[in-house]
């Protein structure tokens, strides 16, 4: 039988077809028969011939893999020792990788211990005197070990000391890449008494990474992986070697002779560590040795005659170049800002950023603009409160320099900063509106990347204009549609349609008068089916979405079943993910306006963003494979007829073991993200039509939670708190037992599954996801949270927890003592969202159950209310502490627990009404006003000097909504104890200030406060007619108004009317023409 398989493998190696398909047929024969084993034994170790000897090992490893119960006891314990020989006479380095991976799938069947020979080879070889044995020996350690780490724990502590001894064989780089790959694979998997050893070996792991770079950057790039894994499952391994580490790695990353892959790969590193580590990164002062080293990868000019790659002209304009070392270092710095304190990163960076920006160079420039640019997410507040005039203006300065290198990174920084600096950078609209304005009017002459760029900054800045974009539209809008109508450039149409949708977002319904052309464009490009406006039709969907939410339902309702056909249409004829994509939003922002429209087709919709969450589509399994062909065998045990086939590629049927890791193309990862999040909300908007596919629905998106990719995983957090939004509101409008219970199995599984992802989850950014979803399900579902009767105390520890930086996602960096009031203000963001929901809990459930949590939660908030925290913090910590008194008046037993609380809180919340931040002073004004009216009488004898905090304040201050929310607060102390407040003089000081100008919310309060002190005290209230009728007529009418203040105020009208006519007749002729009619009207209406 030898020589007949020896025969059929070299004609599969044949590049004929026929002789292929010929062969194939012969080969499925020979399988059929049990000699198959040893007569490919035969070939593996006999055949003269290293193809087919190769050949021969992939086929029985397959066979092995699938059917290693068939094969007989005599045929394995041959195979075993056949497949060592052959491996230890190999010469052929292939021959030797199959072989390798052959052991490695049978050590999966038979432990290593049930196979002494295969251990004594490892050991042998690898402790050999040969270098080339040895090379030999660790290729086969570090597959078998590869496949199999686990079965190995035995071996762990030995394994160790034997890599230990190789990586010091400086003089044989094969053998130390095969030895830092297998340390790669055990990493994950060593225990704590491993750890000891494995520190000890990471001085001799740099020395060895040097070496490798010497010999094979690309082997020393796949190595440099140690690095990521060693801090993905044992970064304390790292840390008492990490300023080594770090010096390692940007020692590599600033080497410009070595290549971009392996220097990219360095820089990803300290990002990671960043990332994971940022305060052991600030105690070993490695903050300055970082910045100085990769400032000058960030100012590098390319090669003579080359540009960088986000400014070549085909550059697509949105920054996703990754595999570059400019790229990373400015990566790094972003990863510094999203998890440094700003003061301590600002003080040591800002030196070298200004450096540059007063260069003459170019590139200097371009690294200056870009560090500014990346710093604005994650240090946001720190540039808005204190350095944003000068920044802007050095980034405005930039728009109009010489060089088209640093005009477009000038544009790339405000794009950044109008994206992350609102709303103060709105402020400066009339300087930067004619700039942007600029660069439109020449858009058929400039380059197309470069138009890019413009683009870029103009839609940022745009979207968050409000009606402040109004004076600009004419011309904005006559901008786009021509280059709807009259470029043939569909790069532009693109940027064009962009556009649009970030001026509808700033416009709303004041874009009504250009409604009809644009949608005519648009659909216009829905329509067609080539292949080169697809990028095109992506975008048209995008705006299409953004218009249905923004210009008001009468205008955009007769178009919505159109639309939803469009969308249905263009992802039944193509498949394209990004297309499916931009339907989902398009479904979502129609099930606001018009639910209706979307019921007869819930079906094709739902079943079309269900497919995209199961499927595996874009999803690449890196297979450690030979390229040869391969068997692939069915599994199919009862018919063995069928039990073989050839395929001239790889194996399919992938082992999870196999595979060196997943990737997923964005696109698809993207459309996951939106099936989520559009299920969610359409779920929420549909309500009962959405009934029959809840239960299919909840199932797959809940699948997602443990999916690779972060955004995937926290966009399904927030469809599940969507879900149980929509259940709550179905049984809110149908009380039904069954509709009752269905919300509570729901909650049952989200709550756990919330609290669950706190205490678990690596990524902050899901956390937060994670948080905020759950206080929007409290907020809406309140006593029905909590009806399991454990809830209360898991949700209040979850909120400790994150306040106590307890959590995985929270970098505790192992010492208590750290300075507290400095973080990076994400992590502030994060205990930002868990407080948020302490009075979402307090609304929810009777007062004196909540108290004792409560007392141990307060701590925390008002801890941040010191002077030496952030305006930011200061703000949080009194706007909680507000919102918790507001919350406590609704509850039973709220006025008792407010009561007990009252002597900690009124002191922070007194300091707070004097602070020098407006923000801080409104929030704790309006704590004030609540705490008042929450706990009652008890606090009367506080209110003398209350009223004087107020007093002083109200003489005193310029911030509108702060006087508005003084006026409120004067309110909520009348209203609970009328008798403690001198009313002659706290109200005519009051009414002095009236209407309210920016806090519309609190016309409730101040004109129920009129209504009663009315009845209490009329004589008093009618010598103030004049001004309360006036405040009123601002009121009645006003759309930012809610109904309840206006019927309120209205009433109150009508009882000045019919009580004291002549004087309400005087008060109202004084008023302004427009203002009587408004009020007249309100007062017939009702």
């Amino acid at each position: 039988m030898t020589e007949e398989l020896e025969q059929i493998l070299s004609q599969l190696t044949q590049p004929d077809n026929a002789i292929i398909q010929q062969a194939t047929a012969q080969l499925k024969q020979a399988f059929k028969d049990p000699a198959i084993i040893p007569g490919l034994c035969a070939v593996m170790s006999g055949s003269q011939n290293p193809q087919i000897r190769q050949s021969a090992a992939v086929m029985l490893r397959l066979r092995v893999k699938k059917h290693w119960k068939k094969i007989s006891p005599n045929d394995r314990e041959s195979l075993k020792a056949v497949v060592l020989q052959a491996f230890m006479q190999e010469t052929e380095h292939t021959v030797q990788h199959s072989l390798s991976q052959l052991c490695a799938v049978m050590v999966k069947h038979e432990t290593p211990d049930r196979w002494p020979a295969l251990l004594q080879l490892l050991n042998q070889s690898t402790k050999s005197s040969n270098p080339h044995d040895r090379q030999v020996g660790l290729l086969l350690l570090n597959k078998v070990i590869e496949s199999n780490p686990e079965p190995f724990k035995p071996h762990y502590c030995q394994l160790l000391q034997l890599l230990r001894s190789v990586l010091e064989d400086h003089n044989n780089p094969t053998a130390l890449y095969y030895c830092i790959l297998t340390l790669t694979a055990i990493t994950a998997f060593i225990g704590t008494e491993e750890m000891h050893l494995m520190r000890s070996i990471l001085p001799n792991l740099i020395v060895a990474l040097k070496c490798l770079i010497k010999a094979d950057q690309n082997q020393a790039s796949e190595a440099m992986e140690v690095f990521n894994e060693l801090m993905e499952s044992e970064v304390s391994v790292i840390v008492p070697h990490v300023a080594d580490v770090v010096r390692f790695f940007l020692e590599v990353g600033s080497d410009t002779n070595l290549s971009d892959s392996l220097r990219v790969k360095a820089l990803s590193c300290v990002t990671f560590l960043i990332k994971l580590k940022s305060k052991t990164v600030l105690k070993q002062k490695l903050l300055s040795p970082i910045l100085q080293a990769i400032f000058p990868v960030l100012t590098a000019a390319p090669p003579p005659g080359e540009q960088d790659p986000e400014d070549e002209e085909d550059d697509s304009g949105d920054g996703t170049d990754n595999e570059s070392p400019k790229h990373c270092a400015a990566q790094i710095i972003d990863t510094m800002a999203l998890h440094m304190p700003p003061e301590k990163l600002f003080q040591q960076l800002m030196p070298l950023t200004q450096t540059c920006l007063a260069s003459e160079n170019p590139y200097q420039k371009k690294g200056g603009l870009m560090c500014l640019a990346v710093l604005a997410e994650g240090c946001a507040d720190h540039i808005r409160t204190k350095i944003l005039k000068s920044v802007l203006q050095t980034v405005c300065q930039s728009l109009s320099d010489s060089s088209e290198v640093v005009r477009s990174a000038g544009l790339f920084a405000l794009g950044q900063f109008s994206e992350h600096l609102q709303p103060e950078v709105s402020t400066y609209c009339s300087e930067l509106m004619p700039l942007l304005l600029g660069y439109l009017s020449s858009l058929n002459q400039a380059k197309v990347g470069h138009v890019t760029k413009a683009f870029y900054a103009l839609e940022n800045f745009m979207e968050n204009l409000g009606a402040d974009i109004e004076p600009y539209l004419p011309t904005l809008m006559e901008t786009m549609l021509s280059a709807l109508n009259n470029t043939d450039n569909l790069k532009i149409k693109e940027l064009a349609v962009s556009a649009i949708g970030a001026i509808a977002n700033a416009a709303k319904e004041l874009l009504v008068p250009y409604f009809t052309p644009v949608i005519e464009s648009l659909k216009g490009f829905l329509t067609t089916t080539t292949e080169e406006m697809r990028s095109l039709q992506t975008q048209s969907l995008d705006t299409l979405s953004v218009l249905a939410r923004t210009i008001g339902k009468d205008v955009f309702s007769p178009l919505a079943a159109e639309c939803v056909q469009l969308g249905l249409n263009l992802t039944n004829t193509i498949d394209d993910p990004d297309l499916r994509r931009c339907t989902y939003s398009l479904y979502s922002a129609v099930s606001i306006v018009t639910p209706d429209c979307l019921t007869p087709h819930l079906t094709a919709i739902t079943t079309v963003m269900l497919y995209a969450l199961k499927s595996s589509e874009g999803v690449t399994a890196h297979l450690e494979e030979d390229k040869a062909f391969v068997l692939l065998d069915d599994d199919d045990d009862e018919n063995e007829e069928k039990d073989t086939e050839i395929f001239l590629e790889d194996d399919k049927g992938t082992d999870i073991h196999d595979v060196a890791g997943f990737s997923v193309e964005n696109a698809y990862i993207d459309e996951k993200e939106d099936a989520c999040e559009a299920l969610g909300e359409i779920a929420f908007n549909a309500g009962v039509a959405f009934q029959p596919f809840l239960e299919s629905s909840f199932q797959q998106v809940y699948e997602m939670r443990d999916f690779p990719h972060e955004d995937v995983r926290r966009a399904a957090f927030g469809a599940m708190g969507q879900f149980c939004r929509a259940q709550h509101k179905v049984w809110k409008e149908n009380p039904t037992e069954a509709n009752q219970q269905a919300l509570l199995k729901l909650l049952d599984i989200v709550v756990p599954c919330f609290l669950e992802t706190v205490r678990r989850e690596p990524e902050r950014h899901v956390v937060m996801g994670v948080l905020e979803s759950m206080n929007s399900v409290i907020k809406s579902c309140k006593e029905e949270v909590f009806k399991n009767p454990s809830r209360l105390k898991e949700i209040s520890h979850a909120i400790r927890d994150v306040l106590k930086k307890k959590t995985p996602c929270q970098d505790s960096g192992g010492d208590e003592a750290d300075d507290e009031d400095q973080q990076a203000e994400y992590d502030a963001m994060l205990q930002e969202f868990a407080g948020e929901g302490i009075p979402l809990v307090a609304a929810s459930v009777p007062a004196d159950n909540f108290f004792p949590f409560l007392n141990d939660l307060l701590p925390f908030i008002m801890n941040k209310a010191k002077s030496s925290c952030t305006v930011a913090d200061r703000s949080f910590s009194v706007g909680t502490i507000a919102e918790i008194l507001h919350a406590l008046m609704s509850v039973s037993g709220g006025r008792g627990v407010a009561g007990r609380l009252s002597n900690r809180l009124l002191p922070v919340l007194v300091a707070g009404a004097k602070d020098s931040d407006p923000e801080v002073r409104n929030n704790s004004v309006f704590g004030l006003g609540c705490l008042a009216q929450a706990a009652g009488p008890i606090v009367v004898s506080d209110y003398p000097m209350m009223l004087s905090v107020f007093s002083n304040l109200l003489s005193k201050e310029s911030d509108l909504r702060v006087i508005d929310n003084l006026c409120a607060a004067l309110c909520r102390m009348i209203m609970s104890n009328v008798d403690a407040v001198p009313l002659e003089q706290v109200l005519p000081a009051l009414v002095a200030r009236l209407p309210l100008k920016e806090d519309q919310e609190e016309n409730n309060t101040v004109f129920s406060c009129m209504a009663m002190l009315y009845t209490h005290s009329p004589a008093l209230v009618v010598n103030l007619m004049k001004p309360i009728v006036a405040a009123s007529s601002h009121v009645l009418g006003n759309k930012d108004v809610d109904k309840e203040s206006q019927n309120i105020s209205v009433a109150l009208m009508q009882k000045f009317a019919q009580n004291h006519s002549a004087e309400f007749q005087a008060a109202v002729t004084s008023l302004p023409a427009e203002q009587r009619d408004s009020l007249s009207a309100a007062i017939t209406a009702s």
